[in-house]
Protein backbone atom coordinates (compact mmCIF):
# COMPACT_ATOMS: atom_id res chain seq x y z
CA UNK A 1 0.00 0.00 0.00
CA UNK A 2 1.39 3.34 -0.59
CA UNK A 3 -1.53 5.49 0.54
CA UNK A 4 -3.65 4.40 3.76
CA UNK A 5 -6.69 5.10 3.59
CA UNK A 6 -8.71 4.73 7.36
CA UNK A 7 -11.84 4.42 8.06
CA UNK A 8 -12.86 4.48 11.69
CA UNK A 9 -15.31 1.99 13.22
CA UNK A 10 -16.03 4.00 16.31
CA UNK A 11 -15.62 7.87 17.01
CA UNK A 12 -15.66 8.41 20.81
CA UNK A 13 -13.70 10.27 23.28
CA UNK A 14 -10.15 8.41 22.47
CA UNK A 15 -10.50 9.50 18.95
CA UNK A 16 -10.64 13.22 19.26
CA UNK A 17 -7.42 13.88 20.20
CA UNK A 18 -5.34 10.84 21.54
CA UNK A 19 -5.93 9.34 18.13
CA UNK A 20 -8.11 10.56 15.65
CA UNK A 21 -5.79 13.62 14.46
CA UNK A 22 -2.67 11.52 14.21
CA UNK A 23 -3.67 9.62 11.27
CA UNK A 24 -4.07 12.60 9.00
CA UNK A 25 -0.54 13.72 10.25
CA UNK A 26 1.56 10.76 9.00
CA UNK A 27 3.04 10.90 5.68
CA UNK A 28 0.40 8.67 3.31
CA UNK A 29 -1.94 8.34 5.72
CA UNK A 30 -5.35 9.57 5.92
CA UNK A 31 -9.52 9.18 6.98
CA UNK A 32 -11.80 8.70 4.59
CA UNK A 33 -15.01 7.35 6.37
CA UNK A 34 -16.15 7.02 9.86
CA UNK A 35 -18.90 4.99 11.56
CA UNK A 36 -20.89 4.91 14.41
CA UNK A 37 -24.37 3.31 15.08
CA UNK A 38 -25.70 6.87 16.46
CA UNK A 39 -26.48 8.64 12.91
CA UNK A 40 -26.52 12.48 14.44
CA UNK A 41 -22.55 11.21 16.38
CA UNK A 42 -20.99 9.60 12.95
CA UNK A 43 -22.45 12.83 10.49
CA UNK A 44 -21.21 15.55 13.03
CA UNK A 45 -17.67 13.72 13.58
CA UNK A 46 -17.22 13.47 9.82
CA UNK A 47 -17.94 16.95 9.60
CA UNK A 48 -15.37 18.56 12.15
CA UNK A 49 -12.81 16.41 11.02
CA UNK A 50 -13.34 16.56 7.30
CA UNK A 51 -14.26 13.05 6.52
CA UNK A 52 -15.60 12.39 3.60
CA UNK A 53 -18.62 10.09 4.17
CA UNK A 54 -19.96 8.46 7.75
CA UNK A 55 -21.85 4.82 7.79
CA UNK A 56 -23.78 3.63 11.15
CA UNK A 57 -22.92 0.04 9.55
CA UNK A 58 -19.72 -1.09 10.18
CA UNK A 59 -19.96 -3.88 7.42
CA UNK A 60 -20.68 -0.66 4.76
CA UNK A 61 -18.13 0.99 6.37
CA UNK A 62 -15.63 -2.89 5.69
CA UNK A 63 -16.84 -2.55 2.20
CA UNK A 64 -16.34 1.00 1.07
CA UNK A 65 -13.76 0.69 -1.95
CA UNK A 66 -11.50 3.87 -0.47
CA UNK A 67 -11.31 1.77 2.70
CA UNK A 68 -7.65 -0.17 2.78
CA UNK A 69 -7.31 -0.20 6.34
CA UNK A 70 -9.44 -0.25 9.94
CA UNK A 71 -8.95 1.42 13.51
CA UNK A 72 -11.69 -0.14 15.88
CA UNK A 73 -12.08 2.41 18.67
CA UNK A 74 -15.31 0.76 20.50
CA UNK A 75 -15.25 -1.30 23.58
CA UNK A 76 -13.49 -4.37 23.88
CA UNK A 77 -16.73 -6.86 23.56
CA UNK A 78 -17.09 -5.91 19.97
CA UNK A 79 -13.69 -5.64 19.15
CA UNK A 80 -12.91 -9.39 18.05
CA UNK A 81 -16.27 -8.75 15.72
CA UNK A 82 -15.03 -6.08 14.15
CA UNK A 83 -11.46 -6.66 13.49
CA UNK A 84 -12.38 -10.28 12.13
CA UNK A 85 -15.01 -8.79 9.70
CA UNK A 86 -12.05 -6.34 8.29
CA UNK A 87 -9.33 -9.00 8.11
CA UNK A 88 -11.72 -11.42 6.26
CA UNK A 89 -12.10 -8.32 3.16
CA UNK A 90 -8.14 -8.25 3.63
CA UNK A 91 -7.69 -5.16 5.02
CA UNK A 92 -5.60 -4.51 8.36
CA UNK A 93 -6.71 -3.50 11.43
CA UNK A 94 -6.11 -0.96 14.41
CA UNK A 95 -7.59 -1.63 17.27
CA UNK A 96 -8.02 -0.04 20.81
CA UNK A 97 -6.99 -1.69 23.96
CA UNK A 98 -7.49 -4.22 25.48
CA UNK A 99 -7.02 -6.29 22.14
CA UNK A 100 -10.94 -8.17 23.12
CA UNK A 101 -12.96 -8.16 26.32
CA UNK A 102 -11.12 -12.09 26.82
CA UNK A 103 -7.99 -13.96 26.69
CA UNK A 104 -10.47 -16.34 24.14
CA UNK A 105 -11.57 -13.76 21.37
CA UNK A 106 -7.80 -12.91 21.30
CA UNK A 107 -6.84 -16.11 20.06
CA UNK A 108 -9.79 -16.02 17.97
CA UNK A 109 -8.36 -12.69 16.24
CA UNK A 110 -5.03 -14.25 15.82
CA UNK A 111 -6.46 -17.65 14.26
CA UNK A 112 -8.07 -15.65 11.32
CA UNK A 113 -4.77 -12.53 11.48
CA UNK A 114 -2.82 -15.98 10.89
CA UNK A 115 -5.36 -17.67 8.11
CA UNK A 116 -5.77 -14.67 6.32
CA UNK A 117 -2.60 -13.18 6.22
CA UNK A 118 -3.89 -9.96 7.47
CA UNK A 119 -1.80 -7.81 9.68
CA UNK A 120 -3.60 -6.61 13.37
CA UNK A 121 -2.33 -4.02 15.46
CA UNK A 122 -3.72 -2.97 18.66
CA UNK A 123 -3.19 0.55 20.80
CA UNK A 124 -0.06 0.06 23.08
CA UNK A 125 0.92 3.21 22.38
CA UNK A 126 2.72 3.76 25.57
CA UNK A 127 5.93 1.26 23.94
CA UNK A 128 6.84 4.23 21.78
CA UNK A 129 6.22 7.79 23.76
CA UNK A 130 9.47 9.51 24.85
CA UNK A 131 9.08 9.43 28.18
CA UNK A 132 8.37 5.31 28.58
CA UNK A 133 11.35 5.03 26.54
CA UNK A 134 13.62 7.02 28.93
CA UNK A 135 12.43 4.33 31.46
CA UNK A 136 13.46 1.80 29.45
CA UNK A 137 16.59 2.67 29.01
CA UNK A 138 17.18 3.52 32.32
CA UNK A 139 16.66 -0.11 32.79
CA UNK A 140 18.29 -1.65 30.71
CA UNK A 141 21.47 0.25 30.86
CA UNK A 142 21.42 -0.82 34.35
CA UNK A 143 20.95 2.65 36.10
CA UNK A 144 19.56 0.92 39.41
CA UNK A 145 21.75 -2.53 38.98
CA UNK A 146 19.67 -5.78 38.38
CA UNK A 147 16.20 -5.18 38.77
CA UNK A 148 14.92 -7.74 41.63
CA UNK A 149 11.39 -6.48 41.95
CA UNK A 150 8.65 -4.65 40.48
CA UNK A 151 5.56 -3.49 41.96
CA UNK A 152 2.21 -1.39 40.68
CA UNK A 153 0.38 0.77 42.79
CA UNK A 154 -2.48 2.63 41.34
CA UNK A 155 -5.83 4.48 43.56
CA UNK A 156 -8.11 6.53 42.25
CA UNK A 157 -11.39 7.78 43.73
CA UNK A 158 -14.93 7.21 42.10
CA UNK A 159 -16.01 9.08 38.71
CA UNK A 160 -19.05 11.29 39.17
CA UNK A 161 -20.77 8.68 36.46
CA UNK A 162 -20.13 5.48 39.02
CA UNK A 163 -22.64 7.07 41.45
CA UNK A 164 -25.44 7.18 38.26
CA UNK A 165 -27.07 3.53 39.06
CA UNK A 166 -29.31 4.18 35.90
CA UNK A 167 -26.90 4.46 33.19
CA UNK A 168 -23.28 3.33 34.85
CA UNK A 169 -20.74 3.62 32.31
CA UNK A 170 -19.32 1.38 29.66
CA UNK A 171 -16.22 0.51 31.54
CA UNK A 172 -17.74 -1.06 34.61
CA UNK A 173 -20.32 -3.18 32.65
CA UNK A 174 -18.23 -6.58 32.33
CA UNK A 175 -20.44 -7.50 28.79
CA UNK A 176 -19.07 -4.76 27.36
CA UNK A 177 -15.63 -3.95 28.87
CA UNK A 178 -14.63 -7.58 29.69
CA UNK A 179 -14.70 -6.51 33.56
CA UNK A 180 -14.02 -3.18 35.31
CA UNK A 181 -11.73 -0.30 35.32
CA UNK A 182 -9.33 -2.55 36.23
CA UNK A 183 -9.75 -4.39 32.85
CA UNK A 184 -9.61 -0.87 31.11
CA UNK A 185 -6.63 0.69 32.66
CA UNK A 186 -4.23 -1.96 33.67
CA UNK A 187 -2.97 -3.27 30.42
CA UNK A 188 -1.30 -0.46 30.02
CA UNK A 189 0.45 -0.94 33.38
CA UNK A 190 1.23 -4.90 32.00
CA UNK A 191 1.83 -4.10 28.61
CA UNK A 192 4.91 -1.80 29.48
CA UNK A 193 6.28 -3.96 31.73
CA UNK A 194 5.93 -7.03 29.88
CA UNK A 195 7.92 -4.55 27.10
CA UNK A 196 10.53 -3.86 29.20
CA UNK A 197 10.66 -7.59 31.52
CA UNK A 198 9.61 -10.15 28.57
CA UNK A 199 6.43 -12.21 29.21
CA UNK A 200 4.51 -12.79 32.54
CA UNK A 201 4.13 -16.42 32.86
CA UNK A 202 2.29 -16.70 36.11
CA UNK A 203 -0.43 -14.38 37.63
CA UNK A 204 -2.90 -15.14 40.52
CA UNK A 205 -4.94 -12.19 42.06
CA UNK A 206 -7.77 -11.36 44.53
CA UNK A 207 -10.26 -9.32 43.48
CA UNK A 208 -13.26 -7.42 45.34
CA UNK A 209 -16.12 -5.15 44.77
CA UNK A 210 -15.81 -2.69 48.08
CA UNK A 211 -17.84 0.82 47.05
CA UNK A 212 -20.95 -1.30 46.01
CA UNK A 213 -21.60 1.04 43.41
CA UNK A 214 -21.38 -1.55 40.38
CA UNK A 215 -21.25 -4.82 39.67
CA UNK A 216 -17.52 -5.34 38.84
CA UNK A 217 -15.03 -5.79 40.98
CA UNK A 218 -13.43 -2.09 42.01
CA UNK A 219 -10.18 -3.51 44.34
CA UNK A 220 -7.63 -5.68 43.12
CA UNK A 221 -4.27 -6.91 44.38
CA UNK A 222 -1.72 -9.29 41.98
CA UNK A 223 1.53 -11.16 42.00
CA UNK A 224 3.10 -12.12 38.78
CA UNK A 225 6.43 -13.44 37.41
CA UNK A 226 8.18 -12.94 34.22
CA UNK A 227 10.08 -15.56 32.38
CA UNK A 228 13.23 -15.07 33.76
CA UNK A 229 12.20 -15.37 37.62
CA UNK A 230 11.83 -11.73 38.16
CA UNK A 231 8.88 -11.26 40.46
CA UNK A 232 6.35 -8.49 40.84
CA UNK A 233 3.10 -7.46 42.14
CA UNK A 234 0.10 -4.30 41.86
CA UNK A 235 -2.88 -3.32 43.66
CA UNK A 236 -5.88 -1.43 42.37
CA UNK A 237 -8.10 0.52 44.15
CA UNK A 238 -11.11 2.68 42.48
CA UNK A 239 -12.86 3.74 45.09
CA UNK A 240 -9.99 5.11 47.31
CA UNK A 241 -10.39 8.37 49.24
CA UNK A 242 -8.96 11.42 48.02
CA UNK A 243 -5.60 11.24 50.36
CA UNK A 244 -4.52 7.59 48.74
CA UNK A 245 -4.43 8.61 45.24
CA UNK A 246 -1.48 6.85 43.56
CA UNK A 247 -0.38 6.15 39.85
CA UNK A 248 3.02 4.66 40.26
CA UNK A 249 5.10 1.99 39.46
CA UNK A 250 8.02 1.37 40.76
CA UNK A 251 11.79 -0.96 39.72
CA UNK A 252 13.71 -1.71 42.25
CA UNK A 253 17.53 -3.36 41.75
CA UNK A 254 20.09 -4.11 43.31
CA UNK A 255 22.08 -0.84 43.25
CA UNK A 256 18.67 1.54 43.24
CA UNK A 257 15.03 2.40 42.55
CA UNK A 258 13.06 3.84 39.54
CA UNK A 259 9.67 4.99 39.74
CA UNK A 260 7.19 6.73 37.16
CA UNK A 261 3.35 7.07 36.38
CA UNK A 262 1.67 5.36 33.62
CA UNK A 263 -1.47 8.05 33.09
CA UNK A 264 0.33 11.36 34.85
CA UNK A 265 3.28 11.76 33.30
CA UNK A 266 4.83 12.61 36.41
CA UNK A 267 8.69 12.98 36.67
CA UNK A 268 10.55 9.79 36.45
CA UNK A 269 12.78 9.67 39.66
CA UNK A 270 16.05 7.64 40.10
CA UNK A 271 17.58 7.01 42.86
CA UNK A 272 20.78 5.42 43.18
CA UNK A 273 23.91 5.65 44.38
CA UNK A 274 24.86 9.19 42.48
CA UNK A 275 21.64 10.60 44.51
CA UNK A 276 18.07 11.33 43.28
CA UNK A 277 17.54 12.59 40.18
CA UNK A 278 14.03 13.73 38.67
CA UNK A 279 13.56 13.47 34.99
CA UNK A 280 10.86 15.58 32.83
CA UNK A 281 10.03 14.06 29.58
CA UNK A 282 7.35 15.47 26.89
CA UNK A 283 5.17 13.53 25.05
CA UNK A 284 3.37 14.20 21.60
CA UNK A 285 0.08 16.21 22.13
CA UNK A 286 -1.39 13.33 20.24
CA UNK A 287 -0.09 10.35 22.05
CA UNK A 288 -1.08 7.16 19.54
CA UNK A 289 1.06 9.46 16.56
CA UNK A 290 4.42 7.27 16.99
CA UNK A 291 2.83 4.25 17.28
CA UNK A 292 0.14 4.91 13.89
CA UNK A 293 3.29 6.41 12.25
CA UNK A 294 5.27 2.75 12.64
CA UNK A 295 1.91 1.23 11.64
CA UNK A 296 1.16 3.12 8.42
CA UNK A 297 5.30 2.68 7.82
CA UNK A 298 4.82 -1.14 8.03
CA UNK A 299 1.69 -1.37 5.85
CA UNK A 300 3.56 1.10 3.28
CA UNK A 301 6.89 -1.63 3.56
CA UNK A 302 9.39 0.70 5.02
CA UNK A 303 9.06 -0.50 8.42
CA UNK A 304 8.61 -2.80 11.14
CA UNK A 305 5.66 -2.64 13.96
CA UNK A 306 5.79 -5.35 16.38
CA UNK A 307 2.78 -4.00 18.48
CA UNK A 308 0.56 -6.53 17.30
CA UNK A 309 -2.08 -8.73 18.31
CA UNK A 310 0.09 -11.88 19.05
CA UNK A 311 1.82 -9.32 21.87
CA UNK A 312 -1.28 -7.82 23.25
CA UNK A 313 -2.91 -11.26 23.96
CA UNK A 314 -0.30 -11.97 27.04
CA UNK A 315 -1.98 -8.96 28.24
CA UNK A 316 -5.65 -10.46 28.57
CA UNK A 317 -4.03 -13.64 29.44
CA UNK A 318 -2.57 -12.14 32.66
CA UNK A 319 -5.58 -9.59 33.80
CA UNK A 320 -7.96 -13.20 32.87
CA UNK A 321 -5.71 -15.22 35.19
CA UNK A 322 -6.03 -11.89 37.88
CA UNK A 323 -9.34 -11.80 37.78
CA UNK A 324 -9.78 -15.76 37.43
CA UNK A 325 -12.10 -15.23 34.49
Amino acid sequence: MKEIKWGFIGCGEVTEKKSGPAFGLVEGSSVVAVMSRNKEKARSYAQRHNIPRWYTDAQQLVDDPDVNAVYIATPPSSHATYAIMAMHSGKPVYVEKPLAASYADCQRINHISEQTGVPCFVAYYRRYLPYFIKVKELVMNEAIGKVINVQIRFAVPPRDLDYNRDNLPWRVQRDIAGGGYFYDLAPHQIDLLQEMFGPILRAHGYHTNRGGLYQTEDSVSASFQFADGLPGSGSWCFVAHESAKIDRIEIIGTRGRLSFSVFTYEPIVLQNEEGTQEIIIENPPHVQLPLIQNIVEHLQKRAICTCDSISATTVNWVMDRVLRK
